[in-house]
């Protein structure tokens, strides 16, 4: 592969720069996990490092759609960790025996958005796996989704994905898909997948199947503090499902999709051992 004189030293530059947006995200989830200082500090700090960073990307690395599709997952991100930074606000949708819990408000610009908060008997490195590394697996485990597929990977932490998701609450929620842009940022121990709607050329629209849109959402897994072989899941999930349903109906699937999740999430990771999940 040839590169243009520079190239080499931009990409450097380029990989320095990720590096410290994502060890200030590390950081700052570690600090807001023992009570640390305000998050909007923090997330002024990473939208800074993203502009700069967008300033360095150049059309000799990434062409004007895999650039708009960077700045797409970017953007998600900021978006998604702004609102789980607000503490105020959030109502208690449900709460499980195991210490499982799923919180509402309505954001402004967004709508309703669902925050789910867990605590999974796993080290981080295993949900990672599973929610990263094995992202197209998901199907295989989780019965709310039927297949994901990764449609193009840009650089090291962006993707374009399809998800079919399965039917819901007795079949009132119809076949729905979603073509969404996703951003994993990770630093240690520490792991955030951000991702939004997006518009894909070569997925478009399926006869009969509604296309819902995700966004913006994101997971944070880091690991319990005082007990590093255990992981903190915060998800955040925002949606419309599009078409015409009752908020009723569409609360509690989204509420209860996250309850589920959680359950199947730790059932898969209990059955694959670490070196299996590897393989």
């Amino acid at each position: 592969m040839n590169y243009m004189p520079g190239t080499a030293s931009l990409i450097e530059d380029i990989d320095r720069l990720r590096q410290q947006a994502v060890m200030a995200i590390g950081q700052e989830l570690n600090r807001r996990a023992m009570g640390g200082p305000n998050p909007s500090t923090w997330i002024s700090q990473v939208r800074r490092r993203s502009s700069l960073l967008g300033s360095r990307l150049e059309e000799t690395l990434y062409s004007d759609q895999e650039l708009a599709y960077l700045q797409q997952g970017e953007e998600a991100m900021q978006k998604a960790l702004g609102i789980l930074s607000n503490q105020e606000g959030w109502k208690k949708e449900t709460q499980q025996d195991n210490g499982d819990k799923v919180m509402s408000k309505v954001v402004p610009d967004v709508g309703k958005v669902f925050q789910l908060e867990v605590v999974v008997d796993q080290p981080m490195e295993r949900l990672y796996e599973e929610l990263v590394e094995r992202m197209e697996a998901m199907g295989e485990w989780n019965p709310n989704v039927k297949e994901i597929k990764v449609l193009q990977k840009i650089g090291k932490d962006t993707f374009i994905t399809h998800e079919m998701a399965a039917e819901a609450a007795g079949n009132l929620v119809g076949p729905r898909d979603f073509v969404s842009v996703r951003c994993a940022k990770r630093r240690g121990s520490t792991c955030v997948l951000a991702g939004m709607a997006t518009d894909f050329g070569n997925m478009p629209e399926q006869k009969g199947v509604i296309r819902a849109e995700h966004g913006p959402t994101c997971m944070v897994l880091h690991p319990l503090a005082g007990s590093p072989s255990k992981t903190k899941l915060t998800w955040l999930l925002s949606i419309d499902l599009k078409g015409w349903l009752p908020k009723s109906i569409i609360n509690q699937v989204l509420s209860q999709t996250q309850v589920d999740f959680a359950n199947h999430l730790r059932r898969r990771l209990e059955s694959r051992p670490a070196s299996e999940a590897r393989c």
